[in-house]
């Protein structure tokens, strides 16, 4: 396994990312957790109830910031790095929202690049919104779409992790790491 490995589990919301994150962590992996949360949180605590869609663009500036810390943290562990969502979905997302963003969103894109990219499928079984999470299905399924668009177009090659247990998709990313 390569040292200084940047991986990014990306997919729409509700998709499992988090779960299997937690299942990687707890067998020792470094892990870095979805970022959006604490900010979403933070504003709720200073009574904005969803940032994203009253500020999308000082959200997704937030956003882009603690990512950006995230991958050069990931930058300086010497082993595989696993991150909760990636910078290019801060533009996903604003796509998504038909949102203006400045030029430097573009340029974090192509100056932050991660090794590996695993997408999670929307699995309508287990999509559940909730209080950070406020897309229905048909928008979970729709930002899907911005997302693989966008790592696409970043020529990224994402590789779809099955609709499988949680430890079973722990498995799976870990057999499939780039040796």
């Amino acid at each position: 396994m390569q040292k200084h490995t940047k991986i990014v589990i990306l997919g729409g919301p509700g998709t499992g990312k988090t779960s299997v994150i937690n299942e990687l962590a707890q067998r020792g992996y470094h892990c870095l957790p979805e970022v959006s949360r604490e900010i979403i949180q933070q504003a709720q605590k200073e009574g904005i109830e969803q940032l994203f869609l009253t500020h999308p663009l000082l959200f997704s500036e937030k956003l882009l910031e603690g990512r950006i810390k995230q991958i050069q943290q990931a930058a300086e562990i010497e082993a595989p790095v696993f991150i909760d969502r990636g910078i290019p979905d801060v533009t996903a997302y604003m796509d998504f929202k038909d949102e203006k963003y400045p030029v430097s969103f573009i340029e974090a894109n192509q100056n932050y690049k991660y090794d590996q990219a695993f997408i999670f499928p929307i699995w309508d079984e287990i999509y559940e919104s909730d209080t950070e999470r406020y897309e229905n299905l048909q928008q979970a399924k729709e930002i899907e779409n911005h997302l693989v668009n966008t790592y696409e177009d970043l020529g990224y090659h994402l590789i779809e992790v099955p609709k499988l247990s949680i430890v079973k998709r722990a498995d799976f990313i870990i057999e499939n790491l780039k040796q």
